[in-house]
């Protein structure tokens, strides 16, 4: 009953692309998550710490980062949200690997934890290849490789915006008054939120900055990455 209560409070996102604010604030949003029981509360923090890049400590180590969610995917046996986790961590090894190797590796990273799940050996094994053979699993590779190589960087950003949103869109079915949709909510409010703020010349300046920062910066798995 609780989750009909808080959905039925949050006003619709609408698309990604489109609003020039989120419809709900940050701080009215935190008001409505004081509904949010301990244990639940938890478990968004859990996901906030692997999937939010903002709340990244800086002093944590890509391993210990791994472990994290490792641990995090032993312990929830939600199937949505260990998907929800795990497709966004693959897309985000995905995207340091594309980085990586324009900056000009021209090797995998080598004695080094780097990347997060099944998907980092084939990457290795495959660094040359523009789409590391996995466009057939994820067909936006192609337009993401092409894009870095244009130097298209709101271009580059928009497609990994658009590809998450997909992905909640899928994940969201079957889902819309419980502790499932809640998480997918707030995972798109903060797409929306992020979006709304880059705007003009200060979003071409953003969005180099921080792909520049991914290509310059490879000590931390996610360095650069916005997801």
């Amino acid at each position: 009953m609780k989750y009909v209560v808080l959905m039925a409070s949050l006003p619709p996102l609408g698309s990604l692309f489109e609003a020039a604010t989120p419809p709900i604030s940050r701080l009215k949003l935190e008001h409505r998550l004081g509904l949010l029981e301990a244990p639940d509360r938890h478990t968004l923090e859990q996901i906030a710490n692997l999937i939010a890049w903002s709340s990244q400590p800086l002093e944590r180590s890509d391993a210990a980062f791994i472990q994290e969610a490792h641990g995090f995917l032993t312990s929830n046996r939600n199937p949505t949200l260990r998907s929800l986790v795990t497709q966004r961590l693959d897309m985000r090894t995905i995207v340091a690997a594309l980085r990586r190797r324009r900056h000009g590796e021209a090797q995998p990273p080598s004695g080094e934890i780097w990347g997060f799940g099944e998907w980092v050996g084939m990457i290795e094994r495959n660094w040359s290849a523009p789409t590391f053979q996995m466009e057939a699993i994820f067909p936006w590779l192609r337009q993401a490789h092409d894009l870095l190589e244009k130097d298209d960087l709101i271009g580059f950003e928009k497609l990994q915006f658009s590809v998450v949103w997909a992905m909640l869109n899928r994940l969201s079915a079957g889902h819309e008054f419980d502790f499932e949709a809640l998480i997918i909510y707030l995972a798109r409010w903060s797409l929306v939120s992020r979006w709304s703020c880059y705007k003009g010349e200060a979003a071409v300046a953003r969005f180099r900055e921080l792909v520049d920062a991914g290509l310059g910066n490879h000590k931390e798995l996610f360095s650069g990455a916005s997801q």
